[in-house]
């Protein structure tokens, strides 16, 4: 017996390899999900034996709605609920809001009012804020200020020299008695021991979102917590694209430039972050969290802005911020200007696009010339020509490596967080956005797109057809990963 296992191991080894095949393809056939993306799985499992199934368990599995992203408990809470009751607007606050903006602009806030935890907030001041060493010098100060609580919630913390000096901070208000509570994620974040010791000892709550056992060469593993949010007291919060890295913020001797958009706001939607941060901290600590008063204190801001918090992942039933993008894009009557860092969308969005260029509307993307990544760059020029043959008009950002996700429609919708253009954002990653219906930050936004184009270069139509077959050849193969990406 053992000489025939070791005469055909490879034959044996083959055969379990394709019966698992056959299981993983039967799962993903009847999961009935975006065709493209099955094909690409099955794909990946019939010609790439072994790692084909390692894919397929990093990236294939569908946790949508499963137990272990049940983080609904607190939503039960009697506070949260009290909360949650506050924030829900009113019909003249709704009838106000219809007044002012365009009358199709309000299916948005009532696509969004429709799911959980997305009520409309109408006081806030929100200040718009242009690349890291402008956000941390706002950030560093409101921490340094923090009377009750801090809760920080980063897909990217490192110890480095932007990163020691929050570390510090953190550490320096647990000893003052500051209630300090930090969620990093496991894969994105690079933490010292040394340092992980410290903020324990400093009374620092600390824990990393879904650890894995190799972090460093799991870099895409699914499920990841791409969210950067910050709540002070209750009372300031933090939502945008830059995380905690001296990567994002521009000294003097950085070799690269990065440009990038945060927001901090003071208001009504500081508490629907808070809500957000308590679930996401509930799941991460494995532990029922008191809930404090102090965690939503009365605000006092006068300034009329409406905004939605919309958070989406797989602890969601429904692709909250790809659909209220979606119906904005299909809504708009004048422009769309779109920034992303990476642009490898679903059918829905490429099709909302097309109609919307096609309709009259100014459909302007902006993205980076160089990405970050080879992959992801070839796959992105894989979708241009599409667009470009339905008149979208495309730059590519040349200063540097363009990192904001913003998007702002026809002087009265824009929106900042945390979500890319791609599968990723859409389906798989815990992302966080700002939906803000306000023609004055509108137009602030509209203004830094419109910078931005300053610094870029247009894509022209005939130029791109005829580039070299080699580039078509790697954008096709890049494509057939998207889905995975």
């Amino acid at each position: 017996m053992v000489t025939f296992i070791s005469n055909n191991a490879w034959v044996i080894l083959i055969s379990i390899n394709y019966l698992l095949v056959i299981l993983a393809a039967f799962t993903v056939l009847t999961k009935n999900i975006n065709p493209t993306k099955t094909i690409s799985y099955i794909i990946v499992l019939v010609f790439f034996p072994f790692f084909g199934l390692i894919v397929y368990y990093l990236f294939g599995q569908e946790y949508r709605k499963n137990k272990i992203f049940n983080r609904k408990h607190i939503l039960n809470q009697k506070l949260i609920t009290e909360v949650s009751k506050r924030l829900k607007p009113d019909k003249k606050e709704i009838s106000d809001l219809e007044t002012n903006l365009l009358d199709e602009k309000i299916k948005l806030v009532k696509l969004l009012h429709s799911s959980e935890n997305a009520p409309l907030t109408t006081f806030n001041n929100v200040d718009i804020i242009k690349n890291g060493e402008n956000k941390f010098k706002f950030l560093l100060k409101d921490l340094k200020d923090a009377k009750k609580h801090i809760h920080m919630e980063y897909y990217i913390l490192r110890d480095d020299k932007i990163g020691l000096q929050i570390i510090d901070i953190l550490c320096n208000k647990a000893k003052e008695g500051v209630k300090v509570r930090l969620s990093i994620d496991d894969v994105g974040s690079s933490v010292s021991r040394k340092n992980k010791k410290r903020m324990v000892e400093s009374g620092v709550q600390w824990y990393s979102f879904m650890p894995v056992l190799f972090p460093s060469f799991t870099g895409k593993m699914n499920y990841r917590n791409h969210r950067k949010i910050v709540i002070i007291d209750g009372q300031i919060g933090y939502i945008g694209g830059i995380n905690v890295s001296d990567t994002y913020v521009n000294y003097d001797d950085s070799p690269n430039y990065w440009r990038d958009t945060h927001l901090r706001i003071v208001g009504e939607s500081v508490k629907s972050l808070q809500i957000h941060f308590l679930m996401n901290w509930e799941f991460v600590s494995s532990s029922k969290i008191e809930m404090e008063e102090s965690f939503f204190p009365q605000e006092e801001c006068k300034e009329f802005v409406a905004m939605q918090i919309a958070a989406s992942g797989p602890d969601t039933d429904w692709a909250n911020i790809m659909e209220v993008i979606f119906t904005a894009i299909v809504t708009s009557e004048k422009y769309v200007y779109l920034t992303t860092p990476y642009f490898i969308p679903n059918d829905q969005i490429i099709t909302a696009l097309q109609v919307a260029s096609k309709s009259g509307v100014d459909v302007r993307l902006l993205i980076p010339k160089d990405s970050d990544s080879w992959t992801a760059k070839h796959a992105t020029n894989s979708y241009i020509e599409c667009l470009l043959e339905a008149n979208v008009k495309i730059y590519r950002y040349c200063k540097g490596f363009i990192h904001a996700k913003t998007i702002v429609i026809d002087d009265v919708f824009s929106t900042v967080g945390t979500t890319n253009m791609d599968y990723r954002s859409f389906n798989i990653n815990f992302e966080i956005n700002a939906i803000i219906y306000n023609k004055k930050k509108s137009l602030e936004l509209k203004s830094h797109f419109f910078e931005d184009l300053n610094d870029s270069e247009i894509i022209d139509r005939e130029r791109w057809l005829n580039r070299p077959k080699i580039e078509k050849l790697k954008e096709s193969y890049c494509r057939l990963w998207a889905p995975l990406l």
